[in-house]
């Protein structure tokens, strides 16, 4: 071998374990601040859980927003409570701690499993990045509603299975040039072992749905049959009867919240019956639904690509790779045990989840360390053309972001610091993209790069919106502690967030979409109803009504008593064209007011 190719190897043998790192510390970067990626469900849940642990008791779920106070399992919420110390550590970062140690734990299990699938430990860091960088990990994998607590319980089975099929293997390295006829019998799972999974998978259930009991057994029971070489209607009656009872276990787990809960209709009607059975019918008929609905089913079928979000292209390009080889028969034949196992995972998560009348890509997201597994042992044969284009995505993404940053520095925000590192971070990553474009070598890794550089991107930028001094003063919320407080609510639960950014304070929606009290005059004209709001509540917080008031209406007839910036994050139709995307302080930005009314 050359000895620049080998200069070359061993400068770049460290080059994964520390992007791996890097990616690792971005989920924790501003991890407590308002404006990571989430669900915008996420602070209904935190709302359910602040109102259970001031009730002090685990059950019944406590919730001011009507119909939502049994829409997720007690699990999801007791974590929140554990996790704050039962209120009393009630910040974003310990409520969403939890989360990022589930996601570290399925990303180490993965990476092992990676590794002795290829015996690479470049293989095991590519997967544990892929996985990362997928934007469906990176958006439900960190914050308070995560889909990262189910993925670990469920996939646990999996991966004991994997091992199964893996332990005899020696070396890893072989593994992957070895068809099924020349792997030893695989080891079968015992009632012990089944009872363990069916803890998983309750475990599972009672974070989400029961219904994630379906897919997490059929592909568990799928996988088991495959990736036996020598199948007989024993092993066949064994592993079904076997995966049964780990279902009803898990079930039997779930089950216990209508044992516990003192109100177990309420759980009925709201979880099982509107949240769960709901998802199932259509008023426009199942057939007609599939093909022209809301969720169509072709959708669902692209949902893999989907949840890699900006690796979307990519994951495209490893689903086609996969369809041309698997239109040829050999190709199934070749298929060693463990690979069967990441096959079916993926296939049995895919088709049980196309089958609802409401689809979703986020249904399937407990199957992405399979596809992130899949897509490391392929990652050389997945065309060049799809990495090219996704390193096209991204730069206009990282020129956008740096604009945004730049205009934050122009705002006077926070340090001027964070702007700097953010156009920094985003010449990094465009360079990484030029890289890309002209070395077919770097292609590939040079997206991952790019990728990253984009979620440090985001975070760096919003930081100084997320830094102390840019919210109220300790001053501000020690004078209103105790006092009521009317907030806006652009979407259901949101009002919740000002118990973090006012704590102590009595909140009080009066949007129509807190959907507990009911829209506060929405027929009175802004200035008119601003000012009965504050003849109602100690305080008001304001949005500003159109990008050109510099003030309140009110002045000086109200008192400002503080004011910050407020990111706009539902537009309506016409708010963000083309010609309006490179000032993002007219469609991004508008300020918030604290205002009192003046004493006579």
């Amino acid at each position: 071998m050359a000895p620049l190719t080998l200069l070359r190897r061993s400068l770049l043998r460290p080059a994964w374990p520390l992007l791996l790192l890097a990616v690792a510390l971005l989920y924790l970067f501003g991890l407590g601040g308002p404006f990571a990626p989430t669900n915008g469900d996420e602070m209904v849940y935190i709302h359910i859980a602040r109102m259970t642990a001031e009730s002090g008791h685990w059950l019944p779920l406590q919730s001011e927003l009507v119909g939502t106070r049994n829409t997720k399992p007690p699990l999801l919420i007791w974590q929140a409570i554990v996790a704050s110390g039962w209120g009393s550590h009630w910040n974003l970062l310990a409520l969403r701690l939890p989360s990022i140690a589930y996601s570290f734990a399925t990303t180490a299990l993965l990476a092992f499993f990676a590794w002795r699938l290829s015996g690479k430990r470049s293989t095991a860091c590519l997967a544990a990045l892929l996985y990362l960088l997928y934007f469906s990990t990176f958006r439900y994998g960190r914050v308070y509603l995560t889909s990262a607590p189910e993925t670990f319980w469920l996939a646990l089975p999996m991966w004991w299975l994997l091992w199964l099929r893996l332990k005899d293997v020696v070396p890893p390295r072989s593994l992957a040039s070895r068809s099924s006829l020349d792997m030893p019998i695989p080891a079968r799972m015992g009632w012990l072992a089944y009872s363990l999974i069916g803890i998983a998978l309750g475990l599972g259930a009672a974070y989400k749905s029961f219904a994630l009991l379906a897919p997490a057994s059929a592909a568990l029971w799928c996988a088991m049959l495959w990736s036996e070489p020598r199948l007989d209607w024993k092993t066949v009656a064994r592993a079904t009867a076997g995966v049964t009872w780990s279902a009803l276990l898990g079930l039997g787990l779930f089950a216990l919240w209508f044992v516990l809960d003192p109100d177990p209709a309420a759980v009925w009607q709201e979880f099982v019956v509107a949240e769960n059975a709901g998802k199932m019918s259509n008023t426009m008929g199942y057939w007609q639904a599939a093909w022209n609905g809301p969720y169509p089913m072709w959708t669902q079928l692209l949902a893999y690509p989907a949840n890699a979000g900006l690796l979307a292209l990519t994951g495209l390009g490893f689903c086609w790779l996969v369809i041309r080889r698997g239109l040829r028969p050999v190709t199934w034949l070749q298929l060693n045990p463990a690979q069967r196992v990441l096959v079916a995972w993926l296939l049995v998560w895919l088709i049980v989840f196309t089958i609802p009348s409401q689809r979703s890509e986020r249904y399937v997201i407990p199957a992405m360390p399979a596809l992130a597994i899949a897509m490391a042992l392929l990652w050389q044969r997945i065309g060049r053309i799809w990495s090219l284009a996704t390193l096209l995505l991204i730069a206009p993404a990282l020129v956008l972001l740096a604009r945004i940053a730049w205009v934050i520095g122009e705002m006077d925000v926070g340090s001027p610091l964070f702007s700097g590192l953010t156009l920094l971070v985003a010449g990094l990553g465009l360079l990484a993209v030029l890289l890309g474009l002209f070395n077919a070598r770097w292609t590939r890794n040079a997206s991952l790069v790019a990728c990253a550089t984009v979620y440090a991107c985001f975070g760096l930028m919003v930081a100084p919106l997320s830094h102390p001094d840019a919210d109220y003063s300790k001053d501000v919320q020690a004078q209103l502690r105790g006092k009521k407080v009317a907030v806006p609510n652009g979407f259901t639960g949101q009002y919740e967030n000002y118990h973090f950014v006012l704590p102590g304070a009595k909140i009080f929606p009066f949007d129509a979409e807190s959907r507990n009290t009911g829209e506060r005059y929405p027929d009175m004209a802004p200035p008119e109803r601003l000012q009965r709001l504050l003849s109602e509540f100690d305080a008001v917080v304001w949005l500003q009504d159109d990008e050109d008031q510099e003030q309140p209406t009110c002045v000086p007839k109200c008192a400002l008593v503080a004011q910050r910036w407020h990111i706009k994050s539902r537009h309506k139709s016409g708010e963000v064209t083309l010609d309006k995307l490179w000032y993002p302080q007219q469609w991004l930005f508008s300020r918030e007011w604290l205002l009192v009314k003046k004493a006579p």
